[in-house]
């Protein structure tokens, strides 16, 4: 079936269709309407599949990935217009631009953490750069990926753009064709594997990985609010969200005060039974909520700590000064466990976020500018916010990705157009003028040739 698709695929990539600037709008279009038409049913299936809160699945899945629909079809003709740059004057007389192009088919395979907007958002880019694609969805999120399929298949016809849904098996099989770009979204594990894989063809990749988050906390730092902001982008979607805070370096000083508005925030968030709370998601695997269980054994839990495997339910949880050889901290926890690392001078801090490469965000709450700027600058990280969490994310204008061991490439908005299009330079020469200085027989003086570089 894999190899019929692909064959499919580029047939119909060959036919230029998806050049056209109005074809791909009128899909992209397509699309936006049926999300709209669905939103109901995508939320059910996000429930269903991990008790994700309506309010979230609206706020961080389909919103955002109608947001990335209007601004693609309001700027497509802009974005996909030749770009002009000045002549150099070794080609004189002419014109040069740079002109985006599809690569044609594509391939993008997506997590289950954001199952529907981490799908859904790369496509969008790849459909307004004139590419086709052939989506995978997380076989771990089976109500959400059924849903995507049937929005999928109503509004593209197969050759353009299709699901394939299945596990390992299926994932193996399509990583064995040839495609002309893959987007992955997942763990640094299997983007290795993606990455093996693409380089047997020498096919471009975006690899969207993760990543050991550090937040930092100072004692200038305003202590109730950073507490509120941490709470807020830590266990929004249970922890399971790539750019959570994973663990915070907090100063002495502060510490006390910090866990405790961090306590009063979550209860605020989730009531004093958080268990019953409808704002609350579950752990989405078997597999992940068993590792985050085990990572919870032996350290000393200052809040929360409950877990129910019935429902694959674990509470917000805090873990004071845990061991740096401690499971929790060998990598990154992707739930709702956040531990908490005291510090007495600015020196020690890079003990710690030295320990782990390329974190995917970088947190930094503190009112000291220069403290800000030192920390932002030393330090490499996908991106990041002072005096805030994960909100980087939300303005379509910043790319998102992440750099050495979190990732290769960068999307959203104009970003994710640019990252679906080849970028050929294209120069367009004059014919009234024909300079023979590049010509054979070579009668020129070698010092009028050494003073060209300054012409070019």
């Amino acid at each position: 079936m894999v190899k019929q698709l692909v064959a499919a695929q580029n047939d119909f990539f060959a036919t230029q269709k998806t050049k056209d600037i109005g074809y791909r709008k009128q899909y992209l279009k397509k699309l936006q309407q049926e999300i709209v038409d669905q939103e109901d049913a995508i939320s059910d299936a996000l429930y269903s599949d991990f008790k994700k809160p309506k309010f979230e699945s609206l706020a961080t899945e389909t919103q955002l990935a109608l947001a990335e629909l209007k601004h693609a079809i309001k700027n497509i003709d802009t974005w996909s217009e030749p770009e002009r740059v000045s002549g150099s004057w070794s080609n004189f007389p002419s014109k040069e631009w740079i002109q985006p192009e599809p690569y044609g088919k594509v391939l993008i395979i997506s997590p289950w953490n954001y199952p529907f907007m981490l799908a859904i958002s790369p496509l969008i880019g790849a459909l307004a750069a004139g590419n086709t694609a052939i989506l995978k969805p997380s076989e771990y999120s089976v109500h959400t990926s059924k849903i995507i399929s049937q929005i999928i298949r109503k509004v593209f016809p197969p050759e353009y753009v299709t699901v394939v849904e299945g596990g390992v098996e299926v994932s193996t099989q399509l990583l064995a064709e040839k495609w002309e770009y893959i987007f992955f979204t997942g763990s640094t594990q299997v983007g290795k594997i993606i990455y093996k894989s693409a380089a047997e063809h020498l096919t471009p990749v975006t690899l969207e990985l993760s990543g050991k988050n550090p937040c930092i906390v100072d004692e200038t730092a305003s202590i109730k609010l950073a507490a509120k902001r941490i709470a807020w982008g830590k266990f929004i979607n249970a922890g399971q969200t790539c750019i959570a805070p994973d663990y915070i370096l907090v100063h002495k000083n502060v510490k006390d005060a910090l866990v405790d508005n961090l306590k009063n925030s979550l209860t605020e968030f989730y009531g004093k039974d958080m268990e019953t709370s409808g704002d609350f998601a579950r752990i989405a695997t078997d597999k992940h909520y068993n590792e985050l269980k085990g990572m919870l054994e032996g350290q000393k839990i200052i809040f929360g700590g409950k877990f129910v495997d019935a429902d694959q339910y674990l509470a917000p949880t805090l873990v004071d000064e845990p061991e740096m050889d401690s499971a929790i901290m060998q990598g990154e926890i992707f739930g709702p466990i956040l531990p908490l690392i005291s510090y007495t001078d600015e020196s020690e801090l890079d003990s710690y976020i030295s320990k782990y490469p390329n974190p995917l965000a970088f947190y930094v709450f503190s009112s000291d500018k220069k403290f800000q700027k030192r920390l932002m600058s030393s330090y490499s990280f996908g991106g990041g916010t002072i005096n805030d969490t994960v909100i980087h994310i939300s303005n379509k204008d910043l790319p998102f990705g992440g750099v050495g061991q979190s990732g290769i490439g960068g999307y959203h908005g104009k970003h994710t157009f640019d990252l679906f299009s080849h970028h050929k330079s294209i120069v367009k020469r004059g014919t009234w003028l024909d300079v023979p200085l590049r010509y054979a027989p070579y009668t020129f003086s070698m010092n009028l040739i050494k003073k060209i570089k300054y012409l070019l």
